[in-house]
């Protein structure tokens, strides 16, 4: 999952309980003033979904993004909630219209996991860009267009068709052991419009902290936000039309103040209570696998949760996420305990990845990686972890190195801090990809000498 994921993008609040269910369908908007607390809840995280890709885009314009110019970051930052350290990421909004295109150049990468990730503003992945997806022309030039726009185009250029005319792109470029190839490759992508297509004025909608959602504002930019960009998923309108009409009624003193109420109260309740489980994620031993990720259909509960936990996370073709919530204590998981995890030599999670798997712990509140002394934030290959002699493979997650443990093995977790971890299979294959598969369990306290 991706920064920003953020790819799935992700780390979540307190411990998975409960599978949460979706709320049942209605046969239409209710009548103006009749709205029941759910119908507002609902209408509320659906709404949220949008307005956490919003805020990001007006985050990012500050920063000096430019319409279809590309950002470079430099690998291994860390400066947003659940950062995928595997990969160099280069990130742009990209605009097309009726008469012009985008051409995204792609250099030839052979041997590591790459992808130009298109997601729409409602954090939908409209498609990407890699050997997977385009068997035939995995490199070189793609004009990324609307449907029917009449653009000319070089006879060498492969032509995309996006159902959206404004998308948010992340290129991502497996750093493993040679960086500097990596980031190398990372430069030589790049954007370049075929005309001068119109740019969208960005709605001001609120910016606020993760950890403070916001009340009733949500509702006074709803318009706004709709009016925007449209749900490309069947089956919204109703979500939509009550949306609208709360945003309509809360013109009036008394209907604001009640649903103001009923945010506060129970909008805000029933998604906090969705988070740990994502939504209609399954739950095994301590760890969430999400429902989805990156496309989500009728499921606008988890694209919301999704958006929220780890924003541009890709489809599960990509990537799988797994969330790491509680020890095998049933208590969330903190850096004041020890905790392993060991795969047996049939379920070593190379396996099941097809380009790399790597395990980051963030925070669980802002979704951010965990200052240590050793600047260590993930394990993956690289961090060259032992294995025993039996062929097992022992993680172990502690504020201090325990005695027996390789330091390659080992991602420190400071005392005191209440984390998620974030699991990560890259081009998912077997188990995973059939979506059969669970991480062990994560063991409190015991630690295993390493044979």
């Amino acid at each position: 999952m991706s920064r920003t994921l953020h790819a799935m993008a992700w780390a979540l609040l307190a411990t998975a309980c409960s599978r949460q269910e979706p709320a049942p369908p209605v046969s239409g908007p209710a009548p103006p003033n009749s709205y029941t607390d759910q119908d507002v809840s609902d209408a509320y995280i659906y709404l949220l979904s949008r307005l956490l890709v919003l805020r990001q885009q007006q985050l990012d314009f500050r920063e000096g993004f430019k319409w279809n110019e590309f950002v470079h970051r430099k690998p291994g930052e860390v400066s947003w909630p659940n950062p995928n350290l595997d990969v160099a990421y280069s990130e742009a909004w990209v605009a097309i219209d009726d008469a012009s295109c985008t051409i995204v150049t792609v250099p030839q990468v052979t041997g590591r996991y790459y992808t130009v990730h298109f997601l729409n503003g409602w954090g939908e992945t409209v498609a990407n860009i890699n050997e997977r997806t385009l068997p035939q022309k995995p490199y070189g030039d793609f004009a990324m267009c609307l449907p029917g726009a009449k653009v000319e185009l070089p006879a060498n250029v492969h032509r995309i068709d996006l159902p959206v005319k404004y998308t948010r792109v992340l290129a991502r470029v497996q750093l493993g052991s040679d960086w500097e190839g990596a980031v190398a490759l990372q430069h030589q992508f790049s954007l370049k419009p075929t005309g001068a297509p119109s740019v969208p004025t960005i709605p001001q909608t609120p910016i606020f902290e993760m950890e403070s959602l916001p009340g009733i504002e949500a509702f006074d930019a709803a318009v706004a936000a709709l009016d925007s960009e449209a749900d490309i998923n069947p089956g919204m309108e109703t979500l939509q039309a009550n949306t609208r009409a709360i945003a309509a009624a809360i013109k009036d003193p008394a209907e604001h103040t009640r649903i103001d109420g009923v945010i506060r109260d129970k909008a805000l309740a029933d998604f906090h209570k969705a988070l740990p489980n994502v939504g209609h994620g399954t739950v095994r031993d301590g760890w969430v696998l999400p429902a989805t990720s990156g496309a989500y259909g009728a499921d606008w509960l988890t694209r919301t949760l999704v958006n929220y936990g780890g924003i541009w996370a890709n489809v599960p073709q990509e990537v799988i996420y797994y969330k790491g919530l509680q020890g095998n204590d049933g208590a969330p998981l903190n850096g004041d305990n020890i905790y392993t995890v060991t795969f047996s030599k049939g379920q070593l999670p190379a396996s099941y990845a097809t380009f790399f798997w790597s395990v980051i712990a963030v925070d669980a509140v802002h979704k951010r990686v965990l200052p240590n002394p050793k600047n260590r934030f993930l394990l993956n290959r690289e961090t060259n972890p032992q294995y025993g002699k039996d062929g097992s493979l022992t993680l172990y997650f502690a504020d201090q190195k325990p005695k027996d443990a390789p330091d390659g093995n080992w991602l420190p977790t400071p005392k005191g801090q209440a984390y998620n971890l974030t699991f990560r299979f890259y081009r998912p294959q077997g188990a995973v990809a059939e979506r059969t598969y669970f991480p062990p369990p994560l063991r409190n306290g015991d630690i295993p000498h390493f044979p």
